[in-house]
């Protein structure tokens, strides 16, 4: 049956107002970007304790959100943090090797583009880009609710879709979209989605079962260890998660809206 391991760990992520310039002179601070299709949220993580250091800063998503427009934002939200270091850019689509691989949740005119060499550019800092629950499953790994696991463990994201971070042995199998595969003859996240409760118009006892639902499903694809259940609705975790009644274990995630960015500046600096 569903199980939550602990209480919310609410504070890891809560932090001191610093000044963002002593932020930088740290080897161990990174600044993270979570983009999402509202809003643009970025602040300093301790890549060591996966704190935020800094205040997080959210510019609302530019419409259409084009790589110009997008970029124009990345930049204001360095400059607010008066960053001159690596960033880490959580991104809501696959993500390889920095090229940007769908656009499925994004405008179509990112299809193929380098975000990496995108972003870089306009900022003149060193830009690595990550699916965004990837991201959001690196976080929990490294700080929440997945640290010291082992074994085949499942991050998912309930959202506008369903965003997945894949992982064998702490390792990340990136780029899984899992949200996508087919389930009663449409993509799994035509239903289970958060946002198909609020479309659909149905309660959270009837939502949990289509959860259930779309879990077994996964279950049988791949087998895994541990299910952790994030993204917004995770905030209100006891209306649904104590519905769902499955083989596998399943957690809620730990970091929240934080995990994006704190998963984001985890990748910043490295090459691809």
């Amino acid at each position: 049956s569903a199980t939550q391991r602990g209480g919310p760990a609410r504070h890891s992520l809560r932090c001191p107002t610093v000044n963002a310039s002593n932020a930088i002179a740290d080897a161990r601070h990174r600044l993270g970007i979570d983009i999402g299709g509202t809003g643009m949220k970025a602040a300093i993580v301790d890549v060591s304790t996966g704190q935020l250091v800094s205040e997080r800063a959210r510019i609302a998503t530019p419409t259409p959100a084009t790589p110009s427009a997008m970029a124009d934002v990345v930049v204001q939200l360095v400059s607010e943090h008066r960053w001159d270091g690596p960033v880490g850019v959580a991104f809501p689509a696959i993500v390889h090797n920095g090229v940007v691989r769908s656009a499925a949740n994004i405008d179509a005119s990112w299809l193929d583009v380098d975000a990496d060499a995108t972003f870089s550019a306009a900022t003149g800092l060193a830009v690595h880009m990550v699916n965004d629950a990837d991201a959001a499953g690196l976080a929990e790994m490294h700080w929440g609710a997945g640290r010291d696991r082992s074994g085949v463990v499942i991050m998912l994201t309930f959202g506008t879709g369903i965003g997945s971070g894949l992982f064998l042995d702490g390792v990340l199998v990136p780029n899984t979209e899992l949200g996508h595969v087919e389930l009663d003859g449409v993509d799994a996240e035509v239903r289970a989605a958060a946002s198909a409760r609020d479309r659909d118009d149905i309660s959270w006892k009837l939502w949990a079962t289509r959860v259930e639902h779309y879990l077994r499903h996964i279950e049988l694809l791949f087998s895994p260890d541990l299910f952790i259940l994030g993204g917004g609705v995770s905030k209100v975790a006891h209306k649904w998660v104590p519905r769902i009644d499955i083989a596998t274990e399943v957690v809620v995630a730990e970091l929240f809206n934080n995990a994006g960015i704190a998963g984001a500046a985890l990748v910043a600096g490295r090459r691809r």
